[in-house]
């Protein structure tokens, strides 16, 4: 065969082809179908919730403050002298009972004292009664020869007997003050008490007025707490939210020698004036008998206080992040999945958390994940995790 027909027979193939090609193009987008627009789905926003209780709650206020000494106070001596005699227990952190003896100043020269105002006193007396004699017989004289007539003053001694009247009296003030000071000589506790700081020893002068020792008082402490005043609202402060005294109940806890303990008091009362600075109510808390235990509550120790308020009978606690402005919680109904404002009424807020009053109810879950846009009734997908609240 010559090339020529062979060229031909190529073309016409391929000619053939090309025509089958168009034609099966054509066929298939006859048959195909038109494709439609489709939105793609938005997925829902995904928050985090914890359920919400209502039940009894006891509203428990805390705080933190620094145990103070509810007495404290120098002891000086009222007399001049030697100092002969010293305690043992006059230390700093010594302690006392009341009327036990601190120290002794040198008593002899007002033992003296007090011997020569008893002499003085003697004869002051003897001067008396001869005055009261001369007296009364001036008095019988005048009556024998005047029976009708008073006896003039002078006649009757009356400015004698009256000047060894005075005399008398002021002996024995004289021997009233000589054994006043002679007793004074020994210092005494002047009740239950713990040394604080000792400025004198054995063998030194002192005088009236200067600071022999610092001694605070041990039968009761107190913790001064700074407080918000909406918190008073909670419990009894007597002369202030009460008449009735003592306050309510209190326990004061720390930690003292790598133990932690706890000791019972009361709220005492409040101080005269509200923080200028910080609007706060400083409110004193007494605990008595702090030095009864082993380890004791000391005297500057650093402690928290737990003040046992009212008992709301229903209230709902949830976490503070729940709360948006406004006094808003974003709550889920896990019925549809939507997310509503609910605008709440909140007792207070403290270190479990929120205390709500009202605006929730117990089939609820509050919101406490955040969200970058957030309206009222919009569909969420939730993860619910547990929360603690009113049992």
């Amino acid at each position: 065969m010559t090339n020529k027909p062979r060229i031909i027979i190529h073309a016409v193939v391929a000619v053939a082809l090309i025509g089958c090609g168009i034609l099966g193009f054509r066929l298939l987008k006859s048959s195909r179908e038109a494709l439609g627009r489709h939105q793609p789905e938005v997925p829902l926003p995904l928050v985090r919730t914890v359920p919400i209780r209502v039940g009894q709650l006891d509203m428990t206020i805390t705080g933190e403050g620094t145990v103070q000494a509810l007495t404290e106070t120098q002891i000086v001596p009222q007399i001049s002298g030697t100092i002969v005699q010293i305690s043992k227990e006059l230390v700093n952190g010594g302690t006392f009972k009341k009327d036990e003896p601190l120290l002794t100043i040198e008593p002899r020269d007002y033992e003296i004292a007090v011997t020569l105002a008893e002499a003085s006193l003697k004869d002051a007396e003897s001067n008396y009664e001869m005055a009261l004699q001369e007296s009364e017989a001036s008095r019988r004289e005048w009556r024998r020869i005047h029976p009708d007539e008073k006896p003039p003053p002078l006649v009757a001694k009356e400015p004698q007997l009256a000047a060894a009247r005075a005399n008398l009296e002021a002996k024995q003030a004289n021997l009233e003050k000589a054994r006043l000071d002679l007793e004074r000589t020994r210092i005494k506790a002047p009740f239950n008490s713990r040394v604080s700081a000792k400025e004198v020893d054995i063998g030194q002068y002192v005088s009236p007025g200067q600071t022999l020792a610092t001694l605070y008082a041990t039968d009761a402490v107190e913790v001064v707490v700074p407080m918000e005043s909406e918190d008073l609202n909670w419990f009894s402060v007597p002369g202030f939210t009460t008449d009735t005294h003592p306050g309510t109940e209190a326990r004061v806890k720390a930690r003292v020698a790598g133990r932690e303990k706890t000791w019972s008091g009361w709220v005492e009362r409040v101080e005269g004036k509200i923080d200028t600075k910080t609007r706060m109510v400083n409110v004193v808390i007494r605990v008595p008998d702090p030095y009864a235990t082993k380890p004791p509550l000391p005297v500057g120790q650093f402690v928290e206080v737990e003040i046992d308020g009212e008992t709301v009978s229903s209230a709902a606690l949830i976490p503070r992040a729940a709360l948006h402005e406004g006094n808003i919680v974003w709550a889920v109904d896990p019925d549809d999945s939507r997310m509503h404002f609910r605008t709440v009424e909140i007792a207070r807020m403290d270190e479990r958390g929120v205390v709500v009053l009202s605006g929730l109810k117990e089939s609820d879950r509050v919101v406490v994940s955040p969200l970058k846009e957030a309206t009222d009734s919009m569909r969420v997908r939730y993860v619910a995790t547990e929360a603690g609240g009113p049992s």
